[in-house]
């Protein structure tokens, strides 16, 4: 789309981009079930103010047995996903959400991996690891002597490789295209600072 790269080409990506933001919100609308909400587990409707006034009086010992499906990008990590992914090691690994906010072991093991001087102590190493983000790819790198502490971190954010481009972006161009150019590049100042 666009044979310049200039302000005008990103601009008209960044409204496709758009365009096809709304065709999947719609793919979604059209594939929601018909039918109520608010139901109890029979299936019998329920009003929402009912339901509220069922849980402010601690009837909810019906749903302490229903297992709830969520993709576990939703809530960090679910139990059933936490026992594959992670080591079983309280000493390193953050306890599953269910555990932290569920029971008083979970909640002392997670403080104590997050409390200064009580951390993680990885072993002695470097690691590098990418995620894709909104604007290109998030990358943390870490060094460790073995410490509770980082003996180094960089972060790699999308923005940086980003601007280093802008005096590119801005040869012929006037002082007022500046600003729309931080704009069409969906500059981030945050990532920046160095």
């Amino acid at each position: 789309m666009g044979e310049k790269g200039d302000n005008l080409d990103r601009y008209f990506v960044r409204m496709a981009e758009m365009e096809q933001s709304l065709r999947i919100i719609e793919q979604c609308f059209q594939q929601i079930p018909d039918g109520e909400i608010s139901s109890d587990l029979t299936g019998v409707v329920i009003p929402a103010s009912q339901m509220v006034d069922r849980a402010k009086m601690g009837k909810t010992q019906e749903l302490l047995e229903d297992e709830v499906t969520l993709d576990p990008t939703l809530q960090g990590s679910t139990r059933k996903y936490h026992d594959s992914i992670y080591a079983n090691k309280k000493d390193v690994v953050l306890p599953a959400k269910e555990n932290t906010y569920g029971n008083i072991e979970g909640l002392m093991n997670h403080f104590k991996l997050v409390m200064y001087g009580h951390g993680i102590h990885p072993p002695v190493g470097e690691v590098y690891l990418p995620v894709e983000g909104a604007n290109g790819e998030l990358g943390f790198y870490i060094v460790s002597d073995g410490r509770d502490q980082p003996w180094r971190v960089r972060v790699h954010p999308p923005c940086f490789a980003i601007m280093a481009a802008l005096p590119k972006l801005l040869v012929g161009d006037m002082m007022a295209d500046l600003v729309p150019t931080f704009g069409s590049v969906n500059m981030i100042a945050g990532e920046l600072d160095r």
